[in-house]
């Protein structure tokens, strides 16, 4: 968000207060199990996190799902400090083992995932991403559009054609 000049939504004077219920609020709706309560500190450094996910795409790719959502566990659901390398290794630790989430870790230092990170960053940037979510998607004709925030899932499942058993604004939620 940085190199975009946008700032976090909980830097802004209420918006701190309404993010908070808003994601619970999304989070209900959709059935995607989270805390009432934002981990503490918040935000936190995620620095760590990427560049272990990195790690991964490039050592173990077919488990990345796994390690995503086990981190996504640890942060939003347990509430743990995702900042420390200790517990980032200990959540992927339950997807790939102890010995090999230490060795992401450990790669997670190294050249290769520190470009990797950066060049994913860019690409973001130069797709359109200003903050997050934000989904580029590719449709059955081939057109890439990119999407910005929870709430405009319904736009992405009609660019991409995908069936709805309803129209209207019920149908977007």
């Amino acid at each position: 968000m940085n190199a975009v000049g946008n700032k976090a939504p909980i830097e802004i004077r209420n918006k701190d207060k309404w993010i908070n219920k808003e994601r619970v609020r999304w989070a209900k709706q959709f059935n995607i199990p989270l805390a009432e309560k934002t981990p503490e500190p918040f935000p936190q450094l995620t620095l760590t996190a990427q560049r272990a996910l990195c790690a991964v795409v490039l050592h173990q790719p077919a488990k990345l799902d796994a390690c995503i959502e086990a981190l996504y566990n640890t942060f939003w659901i347990e509430r743990k400090p995702i900042k420390d390398a200790a517990v980032v290794t200990a959540a992927l630790a339950t997807v790939l083992g102890e010995a090999e989430a230490k060795r992401m870790l450990e790669k997670a230092g190294s050249p290769e995932v520190k470009k990797l990170l950066t060049d994913n960053s860019n690409l973001a940037i130069d797709e359109g991403a200003f903050g997050l979510p934000y989904f580029v998607c590719t449709n059955a004709e081939g057109v890439k559009e990119g999407f910005w925030g929870f709430d405009h899932l319904g736009q992405i499942v009609d660019f991409l054609g995908l069936q709805r058993d309803q129209k209207g604004f019920r149908a977007m939620l």
